[in-house]
């Protein structure tokens, strides 16, 4: 999968970047033009003669070379690579990375990167567990950085638990696994229609009827979607998150009816859609243009249905097009579920439960649970939304 692919591969300031060298011959003997970017601390760890000389490309260190003034683009860089792996990943840089800062050319590159980007987290075990770093991770994943997580064992300082970087070996097959799926998906070339995130139901100015939901799975699946090769777009909620993929085209959304509209709009076009929207069932009848005061008297709202998508799709859904909904439950998981799929004519469900630790709005993992039109049920385990994503198209795939 690596053959006649161009990655860039960022070295960071940590005791692991011995290990780059290693990275490398695994990329060039798959087949890549490495091209290597490293940080200034770095260069204590290993020197860039050794990088160089591995990856058959000069190192690039500075934003300009000083002899000549030669200037190093990141935005050249960026363009130019298929994949972007950052290894290791010290906390330091994932602090930069995560917050926008662009003080050296490892950096910029990762700001101008078009392409996937991987980070294999390196550090000491307090480093690695401290709010702050986790935090990071946190907004990086949001953001579809994708995580190689770290391994568990003895570190550099004598501690024992996580914080080492994923082996070569383990890096290169996530690697080959990403370049896989997009050259091989069933998915290619196929139009595909996500919703995601809350709605928001208007009281008056000030106030609103939401949800917690954040827009994450959906923002993953999208990501995942254009990995294996297919047009993808999103129409999302009130979200901070955004994909990485600059290839999602985004309708952006506030209320059930827009969410409703704008996703029955796209439907003749999609040979696939997915419902991960939280959308409200109920909406205000009548939204005041000021905002209510207080008073002493009770407040009272007076709500109306909004619109089912998931029900009006199935009604006029082709042979063509497959459609999968989601189901947040509380009780009665996998009852209510399968009646949603024949009572709304789906063709898939994904259900999450709220009583599963991790899982729901909010979080950067979930739990889910598959079942299909003839009621075979799949369970998965706790996993990152962006593998939960994977599980989802693996499954589509198969009924496709």
């Amino acid at each position: 999968m690596l053959k006649g692919k161009n990655i860039i591969l960022g070295v960071t300031g940590g005791i692991a970047a011995y290990k780059a060298a290693i990275i490398i011959r695994l990329l060039v003997k798959g087949g890549a033009d490495v091209k290597v970017v490293m940080t200034p601390l770095a260069k204590e760890f290993i020197t860039p003669l050794t990088l160089a000389t591995l990856s058959k490309n000069r190192v690039l260190i500075d934003f300009f070379d000083p002899e000549n003034g030669d200037w190093n683009s990141h935005i050249d860089l960026g363009l130019w690579a298929d994949a972007f792996i950052i290894a290791p990943a010290t906390a330091n840089t994932l602090a930069k990375m995560a917050h926008g800062i662009a003080d050296n050319l490892l950096l910029t590159t990762y700001l101008s990167a078009r392409s996937q980007v991987f980070i294999a987290p390196a550090m000491d075990l307090d480093m690695y567990n401290h709010p702050a770093t986790k935090a990071n991770i946190d907004i990086l994943a949001t953001r579809g950085v994708r995580i190689i997580d770290s391994a568990t064992g003895e570190l550099a300082s004598g501690l024992e638990g996580k914080g080492r970087m994923a082996e070569p070996e383990d890096i290169i097959k996530e690697i080959n696994r990403f370049f896989s799926k997009k050259k091989r998906s069933d998915l290619k070339g196929k139009k595909i229609l996500i919703n995601g995130g809350p709605t928001y139901e208007m009281i008056d100015p000030v106030r609103f009827i939401g949800n917690f939901s954040t827009g994450k799975m959906a923002i993953a699946l999208a990501d995942e979607a254009v990995v294996r090769g297919a047009k993808v777009t999103l129409v999302l909620g009130p979200s901070s998150c955004t994909p990485i993929s600059a290839e999602v085209k985004i309708i952006n959304v506030v209320s059930a009816s827009e969410m409703a509209s704008q996703t029955i709009s796209c439907f003749p076009e999609a040979d696939i859609t997915i419902l991960s929207a939280a959308v409200s069932d109920f909406a205000p009848k009548k939204s005041s243009k000021s905002k209510i005061k207080s008073g002493k008297n009770n407040l009272f709202i007076e709500f109306v249905p909004t619109t089912d998508i998931a029900a009006t799709l199935g009604k006029i859904k082709t042979e063509r097009q497959l459609v999968v909904g989601f189901a947040l439950e509380t009780d009665n998981e996998e009852e209510n579920a399968i009646s949603k799929i024949s009572g709304k004519n789906l063709d898939m469900i994904v259900l999450n439960s709220l009583q599963d630790s991790g899982a729901g709005f909010g979080f950067d993992t979930n739990k889910i649970t598959i079942i299909d039109s003839s009621n075979n049920i799949d369970k998965f385990e706790l996993k990152s939304k962006g593998e939960v994503a994977s599980d989802i198209f693996n499954k589509i795939e198969g009924l496709l």
